[in-house]
């Protein structure tokens, strides 16, 4: 069992990505390229450089 204090694991940023990459096909499969499908695929790649970073940090 893990403590909480206070570090977020690298790991869930990594969901999270992969969470937002879905979410941006669904949204673009239903409504095509909108504000809300780029606001989502810019927060997947922010999501991603931020796993990426914990990783080599």
């Amino acid at each position: 069992m893990s403590s909480i204090d206070g570090e977020i694991p690298a790991v869930w940023f990594l969901i999270s990505s992969i969470g937002f990459v879905i979410l941006t096909l669904i949204q673009y499969r239903n409504t095509g390229k909108s504000f809300n499908t780029i606001f989502l695929s810019i927060m997947a790649i922010v999501f991603f450089a931020s796993y990426i970073i914990l990783l080599t940090k």
